[in-house]
């Protein structure tokens, strides 16, 4: 809807629309173009980042290719309806990738970037974090944040009856202290996980989602949040963990955007700039991997991923200051 209110304020009919009117559209609402592109659009929003103009470059080609004889361009058609060859990483995806030799092309699509580096806290943020915090509830977010990985959504919708913080829990699917992540559409802070694990409730036991082992400190902010703060009402009204301390909504859940804003403050008072809860997780990402040895298949179960590739795109760095890496450059460099 956004591309055709552009048309019309650009004058363009469908039939008289070219690949560079179309790529000059991606140009203004973000994506690296270079060429001019006309008057401002969108004036004083955000441009899309790199997932949503991928996601768009592909809604425009659909659009374009679907349209009706009567409003089709023939060379736009043409221009948008490219192949490519694959890559290996296509031929694994693809039932019988061995015998494809084509795949589609989108030419409005955004470059594929090379490997992303995790924006991380530094190495003594947590307790920084830790020092500014004022409750016991903010304390648990910050520690399981750290030692559990959690994305945000993931805490915020999590339930009294997802947490067996107990050995040998009644769900029997653990046996060490964990806690179970289940997709709820219904959460009245609209807080939910990511991707679906089937779960269900059998005689008020929670089983299935997504299991997370947790730490004895994460065993100790719990109870720590639950003895002090936990107003005893909310259990009974909602049954969610996180809710909030003080106002009119007190004993209400803590939306992510609240969770958010409390990381935020304590990074602030603590020095370490605009922090997200989401760099906690990335910490959390490389120290499993530094202290497995690099195993991937450990780093995607302990942080919930859904692929190995994941981990080893965005985590898969080698340290810069290893002794090892030091000791080989220090060899290159006498050698040359």
């Amino acid at each position: 809807m956004d591309h055709l209110r552009w048309l019309e304020r650009e004058a363009l009919q469908l039939d008289a629309v070219r690949l560079r009117d179309v790529q000059r559209y991606m140009g203004i609402v973000g994506a690296d173009i270079r060429m001019p592109l006309g008057e401002p659009w969108r004036v004083g929003k955000r441009p899309y980042g790199k997932t949503t103009l991928g996601t768009t470059a592909s809604v425009l080609k659909a659009f374009y290719l679907g349209l009706s004889d009567e409003h089709r361009s023939a060379e736009l058609q043409q221009d948008l309806d490219q192949v490519r060859l694959p890559s290996k990483a296509d031929r694994n995806r693809a039932l019988l990738g061995h015998a494809k030799s084509t795949m589609p092309a989108n030419p409005l699509a955004p470059r594929p970037s090379g490997r992303r580096h995790p924006m991380m806290l530094p190495d003594d943020g947590r307790g920084r974090l830790l020092k500014k915090v004022s409750t016991a509830r903010d304390r648990m977010i910050v520690t399981w944040l750290y030692d559990g990985g959690f994305r945000i959504g993931e805490m915020c919708g999590l339930h009294l009856e997802d947490l067996h913080l107990r050995e040998n829990a009644e769900c029997a699917q653990a046996r060490g202290a964990h806690v179970h992540i289940c997709l709820r559409e219904t959460n009245a802070n609209q807080a939910r996980a990511k991707t679906k694990h089937p779960w269900e409730l059998v005689n008020g036991v929670v089983h299935g989602g997504l299991i997370r082992r947790v730490s004895p400190e994460m065993i100790h902010t719990y109870f720590a949040y639950m003895t002090t703060e936990y107003p005893r009402a909310a259990a009974g009204d909602h049954g969610m963990l996180l809710v909030q301390l003080t106002g009119d909504d007190r004993g209400k859940p803590l939306s992510t955007a609240g969770a958010r804003s409390m990381f935020r403050r304590a990074g602030l008072r603590a020095g370490l700039g605009r922090v997200h809860p989401h760099q906690a997780r990335h910490n959390f990402a490389t120290a499993v991997l530094d202290a497995s040895g690099g195993n991937l298949m450990i780093a995607r179960d302990a942080g919930g991923w859904a692929s190995s590739a994941t981990v080893d795109e965005i985590y898969g760095h080698t340290d810069i200051h290893d002794p090892q890496f030091d000791a080989a450059l220090r060899k290159v460099w006498s050698d040359t």
